[in-house]
């Protein structure tokens, strides 16, 4: 069984704001599947589905982006999750709009739902899909994250986030390595205007 995340803030006023973007692509991908992320459970929004056979629970945590990891260590435990078949979709400062990458483990990157994620689950390998919001210096960092998305962001973000629905059909046939081997290309240039 596999547990795919994605992270974002619940509520109307933060649904096109870049920390959102986690939120943005579970729900385009669970409707690529036909489905909708509408069941409550442990502070979560979730879907149980088969994908090739294998089951799979799509889960958007309910606790705010920086409370995420105690909603995730919940469903790992209920379900029995093994961290390998556990698969967290965020977005990242670090990384310019138009830009992925996919990760086994690594560190929170300064991310607070991520830094919250590696408290309750005790480390920091898990696999995530890094989606790139790019970073404003003279924005407070809290402000930039929770600031709507720009027009010409938005576009390019639909790109990445058709990408990224790629990234999860090939998810569940291939091995993690394989994966980033694939689609951890050459990174982009920033091309916008935010």
């Amino acid at each position: 069984m596999k547990l795919i995340v994605g992270l974002g803030n619940p509520g109307k006023e933060y649904e096109n704001t870049r920390h959102n973007v986690g939120f943005q692509t579970i729900d385009l991908f669970a409707q690529k599947l036909g489905i909708t992320i509408s069941k409550s459970k442990f502070n979560g929004l979730y879907v149980e589905t088969l994908i090739h056979g294998e089951k799979v629970i799509l889960l958007k945590p309910q606790s705010y982006i920086n409370l995420s990891g105690e909603v995730i260590h919940r469903f790992v435990d209920f379900y029995k999750i093994t961290l390998n078949d556990l698969l967290i979709i965020h977005d990242d400062l670090d990384l310019e709009v138009g830009n992925f990458k996919i990760k086994k483990k690594g560190s929170s990157g300064g991310h607070n739902g991520l830094k919250n994620i590696e408290l309750h689950l005790g480390t920091q390998e898990y696999c995530r899909i890094k989606i790139g919001i790019s970073n404003n210096k003279n924005i407070d960092t809290k402000d930039y994250v929770l600031g709507k998305i720009s027009n010409s962001e938005k576009e390019i973000l639909n790109q990445v986030k058709e990408e990224v629905l790629s990234v999860l059909e090939d998810y569940f046939h291939m091995s993690f390595d394989n994966l980033m081997n694939k689609y951890n290309t050459k990174i982009k240039k920033g091309t916008i205007d935010a």
